[in-house]
């Protein structure tokens, strides 16, 4: 490899990481924790979903809050991320006003929970009210919700990344551009999910180049067109090949984390490791270098 190219390579960085879904879930943090580093990964992201069970993790005792973060740090992993998608069910764009208070609390102890567990981003779903008729002041609403949380965000030192997502809302870089833009503080940016965009049928080049300079980390999943989840990587539709080309060209470097849903499998780091590989075949060809972080013990 020739000097030039030794230096564009190391000035693209990624450290891979890990959605918590894709791996079996036992109830023991500490058995979560290690699977995710022994399948080759920096950092986990964690949900705070719909269900009851993780909606609960809102109201973590402090004890609790500490328990997951010494875990982590036993079995050497980052908390990388924290996805708030219980905001499908909760809509910030709801007509409600009860339904949006909720929103606006549940953003407000995700933001907390960050804190406390050493979370850097906050994952935001590009739902504004998901289970509700649209209405022409959903996305006024939902932006409104936003704006209330960044201030806590920002005391927090938690940063917002605005996901494109399925369905009717925010469903491309381009539409969360505008939000970001509109509302112009440092504390919001993107989280873009590639496989989004392709189960959307836009293009890789044109939503990538939206976000530059705006895109805090990468989701990673394969999709087909009206399956959104659990298509293995590199089954599905998504151009990874051109969307890495296109962060390379960039200079993007930074998290990619890899979204799958695994956790009742039991051959699930296997399945994991298998991703993996692939994507890192995806990231050679494209220059990048994958670093393998380990939080100090």
């Amino acid at each position: 490899m020739s000097a030039v190219a030794e230096r564009v390579r190391t000035s693209l960085q990624v450290s891979l990481g890990i959605y918590e879904k894709a791996l079996r879930w036992t109830g023991d943090w500490d058995a979560l924790f290690a699977d995710a580093r022994a399948a080759g990964f920096s950092f986990i992201d964690l949900s705070v979903d719909e269900t009851p069970e993780r909606r609960a993790r809102l109201d973590w005792s402090a004890e609790t809050r500490q328990q997951v973060r010494d875990a982590a740090a036993r079995q050497g992993i980052q908390l990388g991320g924290l996805c708030l998608s219980v905001h499908r069910g909760v809509g910030p764009g709801s007509a409600d006003p009860a339904v949006r208070a909720e929103a606006d609390r549940i953003f407000a102890r995700g933001i907390d929970l960050c804190q406390d567990l050493g979370i850097p981003v906050l994952q935001v779903a590009g739902y504004y009210a998901y289970y509700e008729p649209a209405d022409p002041g959903q996305r006024e609403r939902y932006v409104e919700s936003l704006r209330t949380a960044i201030p806590r965000a920002a005391r927090a030192g938690v940063l917002l990344g605005i996901e494109n997502v399925d369905g009717n809302d925010v469903t491309s870089i381009s539409r969360g551009m505008n939000i970001v833009r509109e509302i112009d503080s440092p504390w919001l940016q993107m989280y873009p999910d590639v496989g989004n965009i392709a189960e959307q049928q836009l293009d890789e080049l044109e939503e990538l180049r939206a976000g530059k300079g705006h895109m805090l980390a990468i989701h990673l999943k394969d999709v087909r067109v009206g399956e959104p989840r659990r298509v293995p990587m590199g089954q599905g539709i998504a151009d990874f090949p051109k969307a890495f080309a296109e962060l390379a060209r960039q200079g993007w470097s930074g998290r990619m984390m890899l979204e799958m849903w695994n956790d009742d499998a039991p051959d699930s780091v296997e399945r994991c490791v298998e991703a993996r590989r692939i994507v890192e075949g995806w990231l050679d060809d494209a220059s990048f270098e994958i670093v393998t972080d380990t939080p100090e013990r």
